[in-house]
């Protein structure tokens, strides 16, 4: 049997059409415009959000010494006698809190283990906000932001926030230098081998 050029053809696009209809495409679909995407969520150390602080169960009463932190050593740096000391181990390395005679603590202590660079630069982007506070380049290699009281809005006294590849540390201190913040981030830096 001899078959004419339009059935071959007719053939053809019958064939092509049913591979067509029978292929399987591992396409994701895509948003519809105008469909809000989900926010990211950057997750941290233990699970904890990038903008964490931490929670001392026993509050001002606890004295829970630090692991990498001497209190005395505190005390001296900060200016102000220790009265409290809590820890809270929901972070791969413990947050430390130091309490004196006010309500709040006198100085707060976060190093952030992340999963990524980018993650540790939105530990220090939350603490240190860039349009609020000046370039903090210590100690060599760590980057991030210092702030004096009065600086940051919603905050009370000193910060200090510094980031390398996906560690970062945060300093708040209820003093208005953040000469003393940074001493005590450079302190944790060199002690922890960070």
């Amino acid at each position: 049997m001899r078959l004419s050029l339009p059935s071959v053809l007719a053939v053809s696009v019958v064939t092509a059409t049913l591979l067509v209809g029978c292929s399987t495409s591992t396409e994701e679909p895509a948003t519809p415009a105008g469909e809000p995407t989900a926010p990211e969520v950057i997750v941290a150390d233990s699970g904890l959000p990038h903008d964490a602080l931490p929670e001392v169960p026993g509050g001002r009463e606890s004295w829970d010494e630090c692991p990498y932190l001497d209190t005395d050593w505190v005390s001296d740096t900060n200016g102000q006698r220790t009265l409290g000391v809590g820890v809270d181990p929901r972070f791969d390395t413990p947050a430390c809190v130091f309490w004196s005679y006010p309500e709040e603590p006198h100085l707060t202590v976060i190093v952030r283990d992340m999963p990524d660079a980018e993650s540790a630069i939105a530990v220090v982007d939350w603490a240190a906000p860039i349009d609020t506070t000046e370039p903090a380049e210590e100690p060599e290699g760590w980057s991030g932001g210092r702030a004096g009281a009065g600086m940051v809005p919603g905050r009370n006294g000193a910060l200090y926030a510094v980031q390398k590849d996906d560690r970062a540390v945060v300093v708040f201190s209820n003093q208005d230098q953040s000469l003393k913040a940074e001493q005590v981030a450079k302190e944790v830096i060199g002690r922890l081998e960070l």
